[in-house]
């Protein structure tokens, strides 16, 4: 395989261009396309079958034999791009550097498309989450924890924000995600018979003592606001983690946690 291209100057047309997707969600939505930076990152999205559209790098940090090596395996091999100093530090988004970005096509994550693979499926659900870095967070524990999906509710950001990536340390492409409306993924867990367990303040049984062996979603909702109306009323239990200090919330990717790594004990019994 051989580069097809240098560029050297921040000014090229393309690079503007992926600037543009890097830093703007309607850019990425317009363009079916998004950044990764890093070797880990780019190597577990071609694991994941992303189509890796090109590959620009810093001959002055990484050699053009590894970046050979990085995708060897991809399914469509990619153009590859040299690029000058000036160019990849306008692209790097990171403080410590790899010397390799790629440009990847999107994937829908449409609810029909999921497979589970699982009969007793251990599923988390996220309702409306907002931050980048606490989508990255559960992502990060679901795989630790080896889910068989992750489903967003009502998504109230671009799931190819650079943000997740970062912060998902690339979990974003090791889980088997799924995105859609409350009242369409509801649908879709009914249809597939599992249990619905909801992270709530009312109502609620604690955590430890709710069985969880058999098909089960854990659905926890944002900090501010909890979960909504529609999943309350359609909760088989809620579900609630014991406070013992002065306020009665945990960060969402740590309430997810020890939910799911309760789930994943009795599983293990």
């Amino acid at each position: 395989m051989n580069i097809s291209k240098h560029i050297s100057s921040p000014q090229n047309a393309m690079i503007k261009q992926l600037v543009l997707l890097q830093e703007k969600s309607r850019e990425r939505r317009k363009q079916d396309a998004f950044i990764i930076e890093g070797k880990r990152e780019i190597s577990l999205a071609i694991k994941a079958d992303y189509e890796i559209k090109s590959l620009l790098y810093s001959p002055d940090i990484i050699s053009s034999g590894m970046v050979l090596d990085l995708v060897k395996n991809a399914g469509k091999q990619p153009e590859l791009i040299e690029v000058s100093d000036a160019v990849y530090q306008k692209l790097a988004y990171r403080t410590s550097t790899e010397g390799v970005i790629a440009v990847v096509k999107t994937k829908k994550h449409a609810l029909h498309d999921l497979q589970l693979k699982n009969k007793n499926a251990l599923i988390l659900v996220a309702e409306a989450p907002e931050k980048p870095g606490n989508i990255g967070a559960l992502l990060r524990t679901a795989d630790a924890a080896n889910l068989d999906a992750v489903l967003i509710a009502n998504p109230k950001g671009d799931l190819y924000n650079p943000n997740i990536i970062r912060s998902s340390v690339g979990c974003l492409f090791t889980n088997n995600i799924g995105i859609g409306s409350t009242s369409e993924i509801l649908a879709f867990l009914k249809e597939k018979q599992i249990h619905i367990y909801c992270a709530a303040l009312s109502a609620s049984e604690t955590y430890t003592k709710t069985n969880f062996m058999g098909a089960s979603a854990i659905v926890v909702g944002t900090e501010s606001t909890g979960l909504s109306e529609a999943w309350l009323k359609a909760s088989t239990k809620n579900i609630i983690i014991p406070m013992e200090g002065q306020i009665d919330s945990m960060n969402v990717s740590v309430s997810a946690a020890i939910l799911i790594f309760e789930a994943k004990r009795q599983r293990s019994l």
